[in-house]
């Protein structure tokens, strides 16, 4: 099938096959597409839901196409932490979660894009906080191996990932780039990956695909597709793993924060209310210190949710996260 018909295809509303998606994100990712015909795709998948078999054949194609590193030398997983939102609404806190997980010792690696996009970005946020980014993955191995967080830019992990994601702003397909970047993994499956949901229906379209894959993942709704839950209202956490689904945590009703958070477009001043908090002066909001124990009991820190959470509690002086 060559462009035309597959524009023609999908025009009509029909579903591509995971050898057809394979075959077009192979050539959309290698540059293989003429950017008119590729505006067009992408344009025509943005309009509909991907279907499982659809997303299968993208992540096919970008598998080949992600350098792979070796996991740290520990008995736990790292955690894979995607940093593609650029909160608007909300202070980003996705450090608040890297930094809480490396003063317990567990590897993070956060990949994203460097800019901002009218927004507060994690890698803004990270420089604030001493947190520069490396140049390749085996720079990230040295990072991690000393203890500290690795942010890795996009280009690092996979440069056909970083080329799609600086065409979307002119040729559409947004939603679906950034969510691929989400799910790029250049651990092969040997990481706790956090993967924030736009909606319910992605959510169970994520769960799915990762019970497919035999992948590990902490699933949650995130409005700004961050890595870290909202501060002040937790949504439902749920961990897949070895083809399993696991609620951890229902979403709750009402909102809750003890300490009033920073403006969402103040760089500097959620700087220092993230180091506020890992300095003890300002509470941890309960949701991350929730999302903490999941990331503890997700990558095998501990034994089970329960011992999670009071690790996660004890650590962080959120006795009510317990």
């Amino acid at each position: 099938m060559n462009w035309v018909q597959m524009i023609d295809w999908l025009a009509e509303g029909q579903a591509l096959s995971e050898q057809e998606a394979e075959t077009l994100f192979s050539a959309v990712f290698d540059g293989g597409m003429p950017e008119l015909e590729m505006g067009a795709l992408l344009a025509l998948l943005q309009q509909r839901p991907v279907s499982r078999n659809e997303l299968h054949g993208a992540l096919s194609a970008l598998g080949t196409r992600v350098f792979q590193a070796p996991l740290p030398a520990l008995q736990w997983r790292p955690v894979l932490m995607p940093a593609y939102g650029a909160a608007r609404s909300h202070p980003n806190l996705a450090p608040l979660l890297a930094l809480s997980l490396q003063r317990l010792g567990i590897p993070v690696l956060a990949h994203g894009a460097l800019s901002g996009e009218g927004g507060v970005s994690s890698a803004y946020l990270f420089r604030e906080l001493g947190v520069m980014p490396v140049a390749s993955l085996a720079q990230a191995q040295q990072v991690l191996a000393a203890g500290q967080i690795a942010f890795v830019p996009t280009g690092a992990i996979s440069p056909a990932l970083a080329n799609l994601l600086a065409l979307r702003a002119r040729l559409g397909g947004g939603a679906l780039a950034r969510l691929l970047a989400r799910l790029a993994d250049p651990f092969g499956g040997g990481a706790l990956q956090l993967l924030p949901a736009v909606d319910g229906d992605e959510s169970v379209m994520l769960q799915e695909l990762l019970c497919d894959s035999g992948a590990t993942a902490l699933i949650f709704e995130s409005a700004d597709a961050d890595a870290v839950i909202d501060a002040e209202r937790r949504p439902a956490m749920t961990l897949v793993s070895e083809g399993r689904v696991r609620p951890l945590f229902d979403a709750e009703a009402t909102a809750r924060c003890a300490h009033p958070l920073p403006a969402a477009q103040d760089l500097k001043a959620t700087a220092r209310w993230i180091s506020g908090v890992l300095e003890g002066r300002i509470p941890m909001p309960a949701p991350i210190a929730n999302q903490i124990a999941c990331c503890l009991y997700g990558c095998g820190y501990a034994q089970d949710l329960n011992q999670a959470k009071a690790i996660a509690a004890v650590e962080t002086g959120s006795l009510a996260a317990a």
